[in-house]
């Protein structure tokens, strides 16, 4: 608690209130639960080393995303990866897995490699964890459709599928023939029925599919994860 006091007014300077708030109340809750709960340090439920820190790494993933989803802190590094995730767009947990990996290495003198590589499974473990729910698991898919019949597969993709579609203009580089690329974001589920469509329209089509991390405007419900920025605030405009 007293080595956080630092890290505090670090929050209150680069952050904004509510989130030197949230790392408030997240330092004190953690730092107090912790002493609260120590009488359990002695009770052992899973004996094999591995499956403990694998299991472990991943329930403090998954904790450690729901606090980050809403813009909580436990203070410590948290408050630190805030702060490069702001500037950087670094997530959090990854900086705190950079920060750890250099504390477990200034710790093999003491506790030995062995301890330590147990260790460091659990950080990437809960690390990885903590990326992937935090993030969510309703991945959206970007499409981009080359073909003849590019307003059909528009139309149908409306209507069927019920997403917006944008037109990007385009030329062939060999044929240097003006084209129309049919432009998608939807969701997982509906990757089948935008193939089904294609393939039924256009067999000869050629599409592009990537992944997409964050999707943000209407029709889509992904809000941005992590602590609550404050707006940049821009010039104002003069006619």
């Amino acid at each position: 608690l007293i080595c956080n006091v630092p890290l505090f007014f670090l929050a209150y300077k680069y952050m904004d209130r509510e989130y030197t708030i949230s790392a408030l109340y997240g330092i004190i809750a953690f730092s107090v639960s912790l002493d609260f709960f120590h009488f359990l340090s002695n009770y052992t439920v899973v004996h094999e080393k591995l499956l403990a820190c694998i299991a472990g790494g991943v329930l403090y993933g998954i904790g450690a995303a729901c606090m980050y989803r809403v813009g909580g802190s436990s203070g410590g590094t948290d408050i630190i990866g805030a702060i490069i995730q702001k500037n950087y767009s670094i997530s959090i947990s990854t900086t705190g897995f950079a920060f750890n990996i250099c504390l477990l290495l200034a710790s093999v003198s003491l506790f030995g490699i062995e301890p330590v590589l147990y260790t460091l499974l659990t950080f990437f473990v809960m690390t990885k964890t903590c990326n992937a729910f935090t993030t969510g698991f309703d991945y959206k898919k970007k499409v981009i459709i080359i073909s003849e019949h590019h307003e059909e597969i528009a139309e149908a993709i409306i209507k069927i599928v019920g997403r917006g579609v944008t037109y990007i203009s385009g030329e062939g580089c060999f044929t240097h023939r003006h084209r129309e690329l049919v432009f998608v974001v939807i969701k997982l589920t509906q990757l089948a029925k935008v193939r089904s469509i294609v393939r039924e329209i256009d067999p000869s089509a050629f599409m592009i599919i990537s992944d997409v991390n964050d999707v943000f405007g209407r029709g889509f419900t992904l809000k941005p994860s992590g602590p609550n920025f404050p707006r940049p605030k821009f010039p104002e405009k003069h006619e």
